[in-house]
């Protein structure tokens, strides 16, 4: 893979040619193969991914004024998609009127890095007004300060989850990078580190999804599951932390966190990595559980391409080269562009769609700028500022 030629010429080109609405204003996502439009709900998750993917790239690979153009108009977008309460919809129509609301708050978050990365791209003081906006709200989510539905009843079982930790602690990292917030947003970008080394997920046979308030391991399917998608990114997450902020710990941490991944996420018959898995090897509830998805792909090797870089440990090297092959094989379009999303356990298409409520750009340009930057750089730290 030539990462950046890819990119510009490939990944960000199908989704600025077949997705951005500038009749209505924000970015289509429901595209089949070729990038025709199926379906005109929107989903607010990815107006503010795609926000920050096309400002990112603005400001990292290419000053190219198509990916300005696409990224305000997503920016313009974002208060249609904004309930009178300050939290944002799940999804929209496509004029933005509301579909669906729902308890998780990574609408807000997605909005907020978008936006950040917005400001660095422009310098508009209301951009970056926009961006510790919906951060807040993420934040008071994520605190408790404003209430949500749980998902389970903590009468019966006091549970907590990784993802959302996990996200903040992405999410923090972007808001820090803009200088002048780095002492506001450092100490929760410490908390969130914190939380997933020693809130109880990390054990010494894997980083699990859910545990209890407490941090204590919940025997039963749910407790059990780990998502090696969600443990990989985790970990890159984690070691870019150490990397910018000078933490030899959590860069022994990631590693650790890669090292008892790997063992069960990689699909050794046919390759790639599984979506979950069952600590104790029963059977997991998820009956997506050995498919391979397109993103868990994308944060697998951006973990090991991190550490092989920062360890000097070439067996990180040859899993993402392993992986790196198994995915252009597998996934890369070559024909229509961008990658497929699903396919089943022996590799062959579930679907050849290229978009969805969940799929669109944002996993696979970040990849792509990450490797990219590597390539440039051998490290981390310019596509962290």
């Amino acid at each position: 893979m030539d990462f950046k030629k890819d990119l510009v010429e490939n990944i960000l080109p199908f989704w600025l040619k077949n997705s951005i609405d500038y009749e209505n204003g924000g970015i289509y996502t429901c595209l089949d193969r070729e990038g025709n439009i199926y379906g005109t709900d929107k989903s607010v998750w990815f107006q503010g991914r795609a926000l920050w993917v096309f400002s990112k790239a603005y400001n990292l690979i290419d000053k190219n004024e198509e990916y300005l153009k696409a990224a305000k108009n997503i920016y313009s977008f974002l208060p249609k998609c904004t309930d009178t309460d300050g939290r944002m919809y799940f999804t929209v129509t496509a004029d933005g009127r509301e579909l669906q609301k729902r308890r998780y708050y990574f609408s807000e978050t997605f909005a907020a890095i978008g936006c950040a990365e917005l400001y660095k791209a422009t310098g508009d003081k209301e951009v970056l007004e926009s961006a510790e906006k919906y951060f807040k709200v993420a934040y008071e989510c994520f605190t408790g300060v404003r209430k949500n539905q749980p998902k389970i009843n903590p009468d019966n079982i006091d549970s907590k989850a990784l993802s959302p930790v996990m996200i903040m602690l992405a999410t923090t990292q972007v808001m820090r990078s803009i200088d002048v917030l780095w002492d506001k947003y450092n100490p929760i970008a410490e908390s969130c580190l914190n939380e997933i080394l020693n809130g109880g997920y990390l054990t010494e046979r894997a980083l699990l999804e859910s545990v209890t308030k407490a941090g204590e391991f919940v025997d039963s399917p749910n407790g059990r599951i780990v998502n090696p998608g969600h443990s990989l990114e985790a970990a890159w997450f984690i070691m870019a932390e150490g990397i910018v902020t000078g933490n030899n710990e959590a860069i022994a941490a990631a590693k650790n966190i890669i090292d008892i991944t790997l063992p069960l996420g990689i699909d050794k018959k046919y390759g790639g990595i599984i979506a979950f898995t069952d600590i104790d090897g029963k059977p997991p509830v998820q009956l997506e559980w050995d498919m391979k998805l397109w993103w868990p792909q994308c944060e697998a090797m951006i973990a090991l391409r991190l550490a092989s870089l920062v360890l000097k440990d070439d067996k990180y090297n040859e899993v993402y080269n392993e992986l790196k092959e198994y995915t252009e094989k597998n996934f890369v379009d070559d024909e229509c562009g961008e990658w497929y999303g699903y396919l089943h356990y022996d590799n062959t298409p579930s679907t050849t769609l290229k978009g969805n409520i969940f799929k669109g750009p944002f996993h696979i340009p970040r990849f792509y700028m990450i490797m990219a930057t590597m390539d440039e750089t051998q490290d981390i730290i310019k596509f962290m500022k």
